[in-house]
């Protein structure tokens, strides 16, 4: 090619919805309530980051067809929550033939995300580094003291086996189901839909659904309560995809890194969904997720809590 200047496919405007007023968490309210952002100092509450991705899954799709369900990966780095009622724009620019950065940006070009989208198996991801500095020694940890890397978050239960039905509620954590998020969704696809026309003969998962359905039965590990948290980088990798909707999945978890920053402590956790008809490797979910240390009472002072 003549021109080695970038080109961007950039999606319109949307303002996603916030699903997640009603989330609990062992009894308690998440960042996603209004009265709990508000005591955090956050402007409001977040919309869920998942949410987000929904809007690349037509750019994957503009750029590699239906293979971005199949083989496609998302990885993305938060950087700045949304609140409803906020526009989001988001825009992939090729670096090569299987692989683009990608970012997204509210109205005011105040950034939301940055990351990287890929299909194929010889990308190397936004998370890569990032997963890596996790792995080193976090210093000295006050609400997730009792996770080390390694530990299964099952703690010795039996693998769970999930499903996405239309109407099948997503438990506590994710208080809607699928037919209520593809009525919000900010990209409909006829995939999606039992009535649709997916390429696969049966209707489809979208992207931002499978964290959801790889955190289905909420968390199983020692982090110290009462704690408020937040998604912080998430990848999904679609292995063998797509993921089918009302399809058996069989979920491993296991956490992959730890970490601390000035206002959070934090942990990676790789999530492997195998489908239980095919017993296929269909996806991998990587996420990371802290806890704010202003939010927990009996945070030592001399470890620099942060209350604003």
């Amino acid at each position: 090619m003549a021109f080695d200047t970038p080109i961007s496919l950039v999606g319109p405007r949307r303002a996603p919805a916030q699903m997640l007023a009603e989330q609990d968490i062992g009894g308690q309210t998440s960042v996603h309530d209004g009265d709990t952002a508000d005591k955090l100092g956050l402007v409001g509450a977040p919309i869920e980051g998942p949410t987000h991705f929904s809007q690349f899954d037509p750019l994957g799709v503009c750029l590699w067809g239906q293979r971005w369900f199949e083989d496609g990966c998302i990885s993305s780095h938060f950087l700045n929550m949304v609140v409803e009622g906020e526009e989001v724009r988001p825009a992939l620019t090729p670096s090569t033939a299987a692989a683009a950065t990608i970012g997204a940006e509210k109205a005011d070009g105040t950034p939301v995300l940055t990351g990287t989208a890929s299909v194929g198996r010889d990308d190397v991801t936004d998370l890569d580094e990032r997963r890596k500095r996790g792995q080193g020694d976090p210093g000295e940890l006050h609400i997730i003291d009792q996770i080390s890397v390694g530990m299964d978050t099952l703690q010795g239960r039996e693998p769970h086996v999930v499903t996405m039905g239309f109407d099948e509620h997503n438990g506590p954590l994710y208080p809607f189901t699928l037919q209520q998020k593809l009525d919000m969704i900010t990209e409909p696809c006829s995939w999606y839909n039992a009535d649709g026309d997916s390429p696969w003969g049966t209707p489809i998962v979208p992207t931002e659904m499978l964290s959801v359905l790889a955190h289905k039965h909420g968390p199983h590990l020692p982090v110290r309560r009462p704690s408020v948290g937040l998604f912080i980088d998430l990848e999904v990798r679609y292995v063998n995809g797509p993921v089918f909707v009302g399809r058996s999945y069989q979920l491993d978890h296991q956490v992959v890194g730890i970490g601390q920053s000035r206002r959070v402590e934090s942990w990676w956790t790789e999530t492997t969904l195998t489908d239980i008809e095919t017993g296929l490797h269909a996806a991998t979910v990587l996420l990371h997720q802290g806890v704010f240390k202003a939010s927990f009472a009996d945070y030592p002072a001399d470890a620099g809590r942060e209350t604003g």
